[in-house]
């Protein structure tokens, strides 16, 4: 047994991964005296718009609130309807219904786990406005196809990236193909910052100035609002962190692929379901997804010799208390109700020790032979 617990997650062996640069860019900060909207937030935005291959990013409080603004930058709220997706963290659904408009659900395609992209037409009335794809576990949604349903419908795509840091279609980075692109950075995400933070990102020059201007009380002229915004800024400190771990983000994105291969290579042929890989697209594994029957039994087998896993999500947003009944759009969601009791997140995160790998992947292989 082991002598010590391997969790699913551990943003603090991140932090001591890059301990000096995260608290040199931190105490830079404390020493500016300019702490909310200052250098380290214009820095960071840069960067990141530079390494998404966009124009802009416009850093936020949160995931959540990401999508928030950039609703309400292309102006939907009450009597609009937005298309997306159950098995998603409640954010996506909660955010949508936080400016007023309807979230109408689409079932997902079992390989990938994000938007079925052959259902989504049948969903669409008068009333919507915009196709919300999540680009779950860090596998990208099928763009291509939902591009051009956008396209043809005159609906905006906006991109739920927050659990896509870096993820790829072809060349081209997950949050480059939509009008606009959202990210968490909520401490556990692939860039992960040390509390709660988030963007908008888009190549729309007039709708980065309106997220600009949303974002603090929609103002364009400091005090005088020009119409009703929120408060809702990144914060130095925390866009500080962000942009000390950026230039690491890509090769922890290969040691996520490397763990998640040897997942794959030692787990293969055993009674599950492993994550699947489109062509042309890279997976950036921010969960390791499998699917078992025996979901809770091989929960607590794993449990008890100190491994521990997570289940995202327990329900899909559909079938919880706050939402059930009310949403649209979900006459079938099949895909999504079959899948929901089998999936479990095993540890993945680029410091996950090779030993501790192959103890997990044992005791696996023990509770299936």
């Amino acid at each position: 047994m082991s002598t010590k617990l391997i969790p699913v997650a551990d943003p603090h062996s991140n932090y001591l991964a890059h301990q000096a640069e995260i608290d040199s860019a931190v105490l830079k900060v404390l020493d500016s005296g300019w702490y909310i909207l200052g250098e380290a937030t214009r820095n960071f935005e840069h960067n990141f718009a530079t390494y998404i291959g966009v124009k802009h990013a416009v850093g936020v409080n949160s995931g959540t609130d990401a999508i928030v603004l950039a609703l309400r930058a292309l102006n939907i709220g009450p009597g609009d309807e937005v298309i997306t997706v159950s098995l998603t963290a409640v954010a996506t659904v909660a955010a949508i219904e936080l400016v007023g408009a309807t979230p109408v659900l689409c079932d997902i395609v079992p390989d990938t786990r994000c938007m079925d992209a052959s259902k989504v037409e049948d969903l669409i009335t008068e009333k919507t406005k915009a196709i919300l794809p999540v680009h779950l576990y860090g596998h990208p949604a099928d763009l291509p196809a939902l591009q051009t349903i956008a396209q043809r419908h005159q609906l905006y795509l906006i991109e739920d990236c927050a659990q896509a840091h870096g993820a790829r279609l072809d060349d081209k980075m997950i949050g480059s193909f939509g009008d606009l692109a959202c990210f968490s950075f909520y401490p556990t995400k692939n860039l992960g910052a040390m509390g709660d933070g988030g963007a908008v990102l888009t190549n729309n020059d007039d709708l980065a100035d309106r997220l600009r201007w949303l974002r603090e009380y929609g103002w364009k002229k400091r005090y005088i609002s020009d119409f009703p915004g929120m408060n809702t800024r990144l914060d130095e400190i925390q866009a500080a962190i962000l942009d000390a771990k950026l230039p690491f983000l890509e090769a922890e994105t290969q040691k996520r692929i490397q763990i998640a291969s040897r997942y794959n290579s030692q787990l293969s042929g055993l009674n599950l379901v492993l994550p699947t890989v489109k062509p042309h697209c890279r997976h950036v594994y921010h969960l390791y997804v499998i699917e078992t029957d025996q979901r809770e039994e091989l929960q607590t087998y794993l449990k008890s010799h100190g491994i521990g896993s997570a289940i995202h999500y327990p329900q899909a947003v559909h079938q919880q208390p706050a939402y059930l009944g009310r949403l649209g759009g979900f006459e079938d969601l099949k895909t999504t109700e079959d899948i929901v009791p089998k999936i479990l997140s095993l540890p993945m995160y680029p410091e996950l020790e090779p030993t501790d790998q192959d103890f997990i992947i044992e005791r696996i292989q023990d509770f299936f032979v």
